[in-house]
């Protein structure tokens, strides 16, 4: 199999065209921007980051309160998530555009997205400066979930959600199922021959 060098680039894929909400320090502005540069970056504590530009509208914001809010974006909200990606805060109310619904989030003053699955609550703690983005890394004070999304026994069923993806360009609904966590390294039953044992 050959290979075609380029030069280093912004090529890994996919990633969540997660849509973030944010707003300033006094409520007065709220803004929704699509954010590909995102992901966890500890579980204990639970802390994550946001890459932006400086240029964006969002950074002044988030700059201004410490906080914002990451949402899970479906397949439906993909329009809506392109759009955000588009058109900038300053001069487009793009929640009114859209007919979208901002929430009261539980633990930052900045709203969460009604029609996001699931919502993680997020407050700054540092800043990088990295380049062409400014990285917000931030503690995860809170998650939302819709409860359409959680099982009887408590289990989180994010497969239902119906959660979609950003690949060099485009966006795509996630496809079939293809194993849980450690399905790698569970052993196959060995198969009954139907013979008695001697």
């Amino acid at each position: 199999m050959s290979r075609t060098k380029w030069r280093g680039g912004a090529m890994l894929a996919p990633v969540p065209p997660a849509i973030v909400s944010c707003a300033s320090a006094n409520g007065a502005q709220t803004n929704l921007i699509t954010i590909a540069w995102t992901g966890i970056l500890s579980t204990v504590p639970p802390r994550t980051y946001i890459s932006v530009r400086p240029s964006r509208h969002s950074h002044k914001l988030i700059t201004e309160s410490g906080e914002f809010v990451i949402n899970l974006c479906t397949a439906p909200l993909a329009r809506a998530a392109d759009f955000c990606g588009m058109y900038t805060g300053a001069k487009v109310d793009k929640l009114a555009r859209l007919g979208l619904h901002a929430i009261p989030s539980e633990e930052v003053a900045c709203p969460s997205l009604a029609e996001s699955p699931l919502s993680l609550e997020c407050r700054v703690f540092d800043v990088m400066h990295l380049g062409s983005h400014d990285m917000f890394l931030a503690d995860i004070v809170a998650v939302t979930v819709d409860d359409s999304l959680i099982a009887e026994n408590g289990k989180l069923r994010l497969d239902h959600a119906d959660l979609c993806a950003y690949a060099h360009g485009e966006y795509f609904s996630l496809g079939k199922r293809l194993g849980a966590f450690g399905f790698s390294a569970v052993k196959k039953k060995k198969k009954h021959s139907g013979k008695p044992a001697k």
